[in-house]
C-alpha cells in the first residue's frame, strides 16, 4: 500500500483528498506542475489527427522513442538508439514489467530504505530478495561493499534515492555500473529525479559503454522532472533483446500508451526545451531543500537528506513515529510519510526507521515555506 495507507488515513480524517486546497501535501511524491521561475511553460494544447486516434505501437512511438534516445545521447554520451527504449504507462509498469520476467533463480538487492512501491512488488511476484543496509547507522548511504557477493543478482535501486535523495554519481556510479555490467548480474536503476540532483542531473547511461552486453535497465518518465505525472509515460532503456521482451509483453499484457500523451512527453522532450528545464528544475527544487532544512533543522529535526530529489529524509523528534506525528499534523490538513513505510522489511514503528519520516516539498511554492513551518513547529 505504501503512501496510499496515509492517503487514506488522510481522508478518513480530513475527509479531504491530499492536494486539494487548503491541504498540505507533505507525503505525496508529485513536483508541481506550473512553470517554475526559469523553466519552459507548459504545453496547454496538442494537435490531434486521425491517426493519433489508432493503436499506438506496443512498444511506444517512434518520434517519442527516439526523442527519449537523443536525450540520453546529447545530454550522458549514451551510445542507444530508439531500438533501445520501451515507453510504458508511467515509471512503475517499467518497473512490474521487469521484475516479471526476471529469471525464477535470480535473487533481487535491494537497499532496506527505498521506494515504497518496491516492496509490494516484489511480495507480489514472490521475488527473493537480499537487503543492502541503509538505515541510520551509514546514514542512508551504502557503498558497494555492502551489496551481496555472488551471481545472478539483480539490484533494484532508486538513483536519486526516494525517499532519502542520497544520489551516486561520478566514479562512485561508475563503479556500482560495473560492478552489475557482468554477464551473471544485471541492475534496475529507476532514474525517475534526476533532473532534482545538484549541481547536475546524473544517468547511469553515462558510464555504459555497450547496453547490448548487459542486464542493465535505466528507468525514467515524465512524472517528475518533466512535471507531466497526468500524462503517465515512462520508459525503459536496455540491451535490445530485452525491449523485444517488453513489446510482446505490451502487445497482450498493456495495450500500448496513449498516443495524446506521447505526443505531449515528445514535446517536452524537444532538445531546448529540456535543457532549460533541466537547469531551472534542478536551481529551483535545489533552493528548497536548502530553504525547509534550515527551518526543519531549527525545529529539532535530524536530517539525512543527499542532494537529490524533493524530500526532506528525516528523524523526529522527542520520539515521535511518523503515525503519532500524522495524528497531530492531520488535525491541521497536513500529512508526511511514517518512514516504516520506506522499510523494505516492514518491521513497523520498532524497526529502524520507525522514527523516520518523509516530508515532500516537491508541489510546494517558494512562498508557502514559512506558513509550512509554522505550521510543522506547531505540532512539533
Amino acid at each position: 500500500m505504501g503512501v496510499y495507507e496515509t492517503l487514506f488515513r488522510f481522508a478518513d480524517v480530513t475527509h479531504k483528498y491530499m492536494g486539494d486546497p487548503g491541504t498540505h501535501p507533505w507525503a505525496q511524491g508529485f513536483p508541481l506542475t506550473t512553470q517554475v521561475p526559469g523553466g519552459p511553460p507548459l504545453p496547454d494544447s496538442i494537435a490531434i489527427t486521425a491517426t493519433d486516434r489508432m493503436y499506438p505501437k506496443a512498444d511506444g512511438q517512434p518520434a517519442l522513442r527516439e526523442a527519449i534516445a537523443d536525450y540520453y545521447r546529447h545530454f550522458h554520451g549514451a551510445n542507444i538508439t530508439a531500438d533501445h527504449v520501451a515507453v510504458f504507462a508511467g515509471g512503475r509498469p517499467g518497473l512490474f514489467a521487469i521484475l516479471l520476467f526476471l529469471l525464477e533463480d535470480w535473487k533481487v538487492a535491494v537497499e532496506e530504505t527505498e521506494y515504497t512501491p518496491y516492496f509490494d512488488v516484489l511480495q507480489l511476484l514472490r521475488r527473493p530478495h537480499a537487503l543492502i543496509a541503509s538505515n541510520p547507522d551509514n546514514r542512508f548511504r551504502p557503498t558497494l561493499a555492502d551489496h551481496p557477493a555472488g551471481e545472478r543478482v539483480m539490484l533494484l535501486k532508486s538513483n536519486p534515492c526516494n525517499p532519502t535523495g542520497v544520489t551516486l554519481a561520478g566514479a562512485a556510479l561508475a563503479e556500482l555500473v560495473a560492478h552489475y555490467s557482468t554477464p551473471t548480474r544485471g541492475a534496475i536503476l529507476d532514474e525517475a529525479y534526476e533532473f532534482f540532483h545538484q549541481p547536475e542531473p546524473v544517468s547511469a547511461l553515462r558510464h555504459v559503454r555497450d547496453l547490448d552486453a548487459t542486464n542493465l535497465f535505466i528507468c525514467g518518465a515524465a512524472t517528475k522532472g518533466l512535471q507531466a505525472p497526468g500524462m503517465r509515460v515512462g520508459w525503459v532503456v536496455a540491451a535490445k533483446r530485452h525491449i523485444e521482451i517488453f513489446r510482446n509483453y505490451s502487445s497482450l499484457g498493456m495495450g500500448g500508451v496513449s498516443r495524446a500523451s506521447q505526443l505531449y512527453v515528445t514535446a517536452l522532450l524537444e532538445r531546448r526545451r529540456v535543457a532549460q528545464a533541466r537547469t531551472a528544475i534542478g536551481a529551483f527544487y535545489g533552493e528548497q531543500r536548502r530553504r525547509y532544512a534550515g527551518g526543519l533543522e531549527q525545529l529539532g529535526f535530524e536530517l539525512f537528506t543527499g542532494d537529490g530529489g524533493f524530500y526532506h529524509w528525516l528523524r523526529l523528534p522527542d520520539g515521535l513515529t511518523g503515525d503519532s506525528f500524522n495524528e497531530r499534523l492531520m488535525r491541521h490538513s497536513a500529512a508526511i510519510l511514517p518512514g516504516r513505510l520506506c522499510d523494505m522489511a516492514r518491521r513497523g514503528d520498532r524497526g529502524p526507521l520507525g522514527r523516520m519520516a518523509r516530508f515532500s516539498f516537491g508541489p510546494l511554492t517558494a512562498d508557502s515555506c514559512a506558513s509550512d513551518l509554522e505550521l510543522m513547529a506547531r505540532c512539533v
